[in-house]
């Protein structure tokens, strides 16, 4: 146990910097006893990174994130293809595993860290009006960094891909995909329909709940809304929610779907590979090779059958732009060679919330980090698998609810909630406020007078943003960040339809069920909105710019659609308008963000999208005589390993700041 413990001291200090004795205390004993039990009783070994690489595959996957890992999996289960899946990142690490401990990851060296441009519309209460964007860089992508909450969507989302000519992509089409994927193990959902058992992804319910999301999902009842499974029949409705978690730790992309794969012989993973660059042969246009730069070499792998770009709605547009696949005039400014004038890094959507609504509550029922104690929290989550370290990132209820501007007459809601026994004062400042970037001043103001003090929260975040924004290159340097401009409420319905959000949001708060608690909401106005009166319509529009928070969820930037429109970058097949061997297969594609946390519809998206490879390369024979001419260029390709001027650490560290 001392080794553990010492190994573990190091995985702290190596990704996240520094070890305090009171902040980490708790991590650090769980870390150590998670790392033994993991040993002792999970039965599938991590995946290894391999170091002698092939110079040609039939596919190559870029980014193991939660469609990444999924597409390498699926793809590997045919025992003549030769499957290479790279990823920028490290594996997880045994901190990852603990979801309550979803905030600690953030902004560590598993994530990208990104910022959003500065906003004179939305994040004017964070840090020069940037809101942090976490993306995993890590096996297993942001499915490692995030709440893990399972949600679908709603069927009308699927519906509305197809009607806008993508065939093949109705709910009725999508459905099964969801449950190929789903083990689910909430027992009252076992003979549903719509849920899936003998998935490689297990969902449930976190085993610890507190009072307060009973209370929650009462007051739904209460304002008229079904207590309901949100992700079956009908979506409006309050639920106490479900994530992907297996045995009280977070079930990653990565440990569903790679360690299970890991003694495939067809099978390989090179970690710590951050990929610049699609080689595309200008005269066939085809996708031949990848290059990537690994331990300070640059390593060129061809394909031989396809390219495929799973790297997620900010990576995998910045890769296509490098690679000569963008708006013209973009990739002519930044003297790249164009190949395919396309329109990547448009259409971005993402879910935004209003943060920062916080209740207090006279009686000890919410999470306040300073009343745990770590040795009775920690035996609890090792031993029995149980306690507040399950809790999905610390949300705990889910609800969908209609506000004046939906279509009633349809099961459409416009709003989603996020319920939390906690809000951005429970940790004393300790985390939560880093995590957003909020400004000290309106931490200090606002927030720290109640530190540590008993509260929950409700975050309305809206469903169906009217608002697009755009990812673009900073150069044609592959190691400097992409220019994020979120363009969060540029529709001013946008912004309206949040307040309204945020009204209901304050009658559920209101609700009877919450009187037991002595729960009331905390009138402290945030210091840029105090001209407003508290509550009103002009003060909710005032807080929801001040305390805008992503949800994590951009998608749309390499849109799917049929080749009539304009805006689409893929085909329904998901294969790359005037490219062969190259399709992506993750959220970039999504024409419409989906109504509720991405991750499920993400790992939807690539198991329907490793069906249709699997279609056409087994079942095609157009396929099979088209690559029968192109295979001596595959081969021919360069397969060298060569070492590369300059380091990759080096340009790494010129990001968005530089």
């Amino acid at each position: 146990m001392v080794l553990n413990l010492l190994f573990i001291t190091t995985v702290i200090k190596s990704t996240f910097g520094v070890v305090t004795t009171g902040l980490w205390l708790i991590p650090l004993m769980l870390a150590a006893i998670t790392y033994y039990r993991y040993d002792a009783v999970d039965p599938e070994s991590r995946p290894l990174d391999q170091l002698n690489l092939w110079p040609e595959y039939d596919f190559i996957v870029v980014g193991s994130g939660s469609a990444g890992a999924v597409v390498a999996n699926r793809l590997s289960e045919v025992r003549k293809w030769k499957v290479l899946l790279i990823e920028a990142g490290p594996d997880e690490n045994e901190i990852s595993d603990v979801p309550s401990l979803a905030a600690y990851l953030q902004l560590s060296k598993l994530d990208w860290a990104y910022k959003t441009e500065p906003s004179n519309k939305a994040c004017l209460g964070m840090q020069n009006n940037r809101c942090n964007w976490p993306r995993g860089r890590v096996l297993g992508g942001s499915s490692v960094l995030n709440y893990m909450l399972y949600v679908r969507g709603n069927r009308h989302d699927y519906d509305h891909w197809a009607e806008l000519g993508n065939t093949g992509w109705g709910f009725d089409n999508v459905l099964h995909y969801f449950k190929k994927s789903e083990d689910n193990r909430n027992p009252y959902l076992a003979h549903s329909p719509y849920h899936g058992r003998g998935g490689l992804l297990t969902v449930q319910e976190s085993p610890w709940h507190s009072p307060l999301v009973a209370a929650f999902v009462e007051a739904g009842t209460q304002l008229g809304y079904d207590n309901r499974d949100i992700n079956g029949a009908q979506q409006a409705g309050f639920m106490i929610a479900q994530g992907t978690i297996r045995r009280g730790s977070r079930c990653s992309t990565a440990k569903a779907f790679l360690r299970p794969i890991r003694q495939r012989k067809n099978f390989h993973l090179s970690m710590n590979s951050h990929v610049t660059r699609i080689i595309i042969e200008p005269g066939t246009m085809r996708a031949q090779a990848v290059e990537f730069v690994k331990h300070g070499k640059v390593y060129r792998i061809a394909a031989r059958r396809e390219v495929i770009l799973s790297a997620g709605a900010i990576n995998t547009p910045q890769l296509m732009m490098l690679s000569g696949l963008g708006p013209k005039k973009q990739l002519e400014k930044h003297g790249i060679r164009v190949l395919q004038d396309l329109p990547v890094g448009e259409n971005m959507q993402d879910h935004v919330g209003m943060g920062g609504l916080t209740f207090l509550v006279d009686k000890p029922v919410a999470i306040v980090q300073d009343r745990f104690n770590p040795t009775a929290v920690t035996f609890q989550y090792v031993l029995r698998e149980r306690g507040p370290m399950t809790t999905l990132g610390g949300v705990e209820g889910l609800a969908f609810v209609h506000t004046p501007y939906s279509n009633r007459s349809i099961d459409w809601p416009d709003i989603q909630f996020h319920m939390a026994p906690a809000s951005i004062n429970s940790d004393n400042g300790a985390r939560v406020k880093k995590v957003l970037g909020l400004k000290e001043s309106v931490y200090q103001e606002v927030y720290h007078p109640i530190a540590n003090k008993d509260s929950w929260t409700i975050m309305p975040l809206l469903l169906r943003p009217r608002s697009r924004g755009t990812v673009k290159l900073r150069s044609a340097n592959p190691f400097h960040y992409p220019l994020i401009n979120a363009n969060y409420f540029d529709d001013q319905l946008d912004v309206k339809t949040l307040v309204e959000g945020a009204k209901i949001a304050l009658r559920v708060a209101e609700a009877q069920v919450f009187k037991q608690f002595g729960s009331r909401v905390w009138r402290k106005p945030l210091p840029n909105c105090k001209q407003h009166k508290f509550g009103s319509d002009a003060y909710l529009e005032c807080h929801v710019r001040t305390i805008s928070m992503t949800i994590y969820h951009p998608c749309g930037t390499a849109k799917m659609g049929p080749a009539w429109d304009p805006e689409a970058v893929v085909d329904p097949r998901l294969r790359v308008y005037g490219v062969r061997g190259l399709r992506v297969i993750d959220a970039s594609i999504m024409p419409t963000i989906s109504s509720g946390n991405t991750n499920a519809p993400v790992i939807m998206i690539a198991e329907k999208g490793a069906d249709l490879i699997k279609e056409d390369w087994l079942k095609n024979p157009e396929y099979k005589i088209k690559r029968s001419h192109d295979t001596g260029t595959a081969e021919s390709t360069t397969k060298t390993i060569i070492s590369i001027t300059n380091s990759s650490d080096s340009s790494s560290s010129d990001n968005f700041d530089s």
